[in-house]
């Protein structure tokens, strides 16, 4: 069987997993409560929120490509659950330290902390369900260099914050918090979780844009005015080519950093700036192109639309985004040199 085939399997497994899970009732408690834990269960007893955790450490085991099979599939149900945050990013810094997961949902920041006399000082901005992990791993600067420390989010002192689609992104203030455990973290540590992180929204926004693609064309079909689905209106067409364009290009892209990694590596730079600044502008098109198609219909909670809609809004701005991916992919590209240029923009993965 093909890396391809099985990186489908993956995806239905988790799609069908949530299927019946992630209902409107669901995403509008979760909202309101920020947790969800009829979808947080099976995920994790199936150990889908700890794939690309290497099994030493006490994750599933499993390439960067196979946890963003599953990032596709949470992406596409809007799953209210910090699938991403727990394996790819803390689950994944805290296996290169050499530490041991935790049991239960993981988190993960980005902020100036530092480790003096045994204590954090510092502050991480928009944790992700930060207060509803059982623990949060932080990227500190210690007397001797970078360090992961484990903090239990108790000793924590955390305010609330939402994404426009009700996800909890919370700050937490950590002066004179004593983490659990600290062990030295590897030279290049921050630039690998800001690059897993940007390529685990890609995913999701992939995951999302797929599935915004299919309520559009369905809803469009079933919607008759003047004696025809609108869909067969030229301008409502439009809308849906541009939607599935983009669609596939944020999942070749996303799919192309992911396979690049291999089956032990990490995303390259150039592959996952590529694939952020793809996925991202991708992202605000589908959206655009989606409402456009639905018209009135799309702007309603009781369509499906608006969920995947704001998620979309909300994944493109965080880890870096696309301007800042953008200019990182434009530098690179450029420091490379003319002969360089087109056997680098060139080169493919098949997924």
């Amino acid at each position: 069987m093909s890396a391809g085939a099985d990186l489908r399997e993956v995806r239905d497994a988790v799609a069908d997993l949530l299927a019946d899970r992630v209902s409107p009732e669901v995403l509008e408690a979760a909202e309101r409560d920020g947790w969800a834990a009829g979808v947080w269960e099976p995920l994790h007893a199936g150990g889908f929120t700890t794939v690309g955790v290497p099994e030493s450490a006490g994750g599933a085991g499993g390439s960067v490509a196979e946890a963003c099979a599953v990032l596709e599939a949470a992406g596409a149900a809007a799953a209210p659950v910090p699938v991403a945050e727990t394996g790819l990013l803390a689950g994944r810094l805290l296996a290169s330290a050499g530490l041991a997961l935790p049991d239960g949902a993981l988190t993960t920041g980005t902020g100036d902390v530092r480790l003096r006399d045994g204590s954090l000082a510092g502050r991480l901005a928009r944790v992700p369900w930060a207060s509803a992990s059982s623990r949060i791993a932080v990227l500190a600067d210690g007397p001797d260099g970078v360090v992961v420390a484990v903090v239990d989010p108790a000793a924590a002192r955390i305010s609330a914050g939402h994404n426009l689609a009700g996800e909890p992104r919370e700050s937490v203030d950590l002066d004179g918090v004593v983490p659990e455990t600290t062990a030295p973290a590897p030279a290049d540590a921050r630039d690998l979780l800001a690059r897993r992180g940007s390529l685990a929204r890609a995913a999701q926004i992939a995951g999302a844009a797929r599935r915004v693609l299919e309520v559009t064309v369905t809803y469009t079909g079933e919607r008759v005015q003047f004696g025809r689905p609108v869909s067969k209106f030229p301008a409502v067409a439009d809308h849906l080519v541009r939607l599935a364009e983009q669609a596939e290009m944020a999942a070749m892209a996303a799919r192309s950093a992911a396979v690049g990694a291999g089956p032990d590596g990490e995303p390259a730079e150039l592959d996952v700036a590529a694939a952020s600044a793809v996925a991202s502008e991708a992202a605000g098109l589908v959206a655009a192109a989606a409402h456009q198609a639905t018209g009135a219909m799309g702007v309603t909670r009781e369509f499906s639309l608006g969920v995947l809609t704001r998620r979309l809004w909300s994944w493109r701005d965080e880890w870096g985004g696309e301007r800042a991916w953008s200019t990182r992919l434009g530098h690179t590209l450029a420091a490379g040199g003319p002969e360089a240029l087109w056997p680098t923009i060139s080169r493919g993965v098949r997924v």
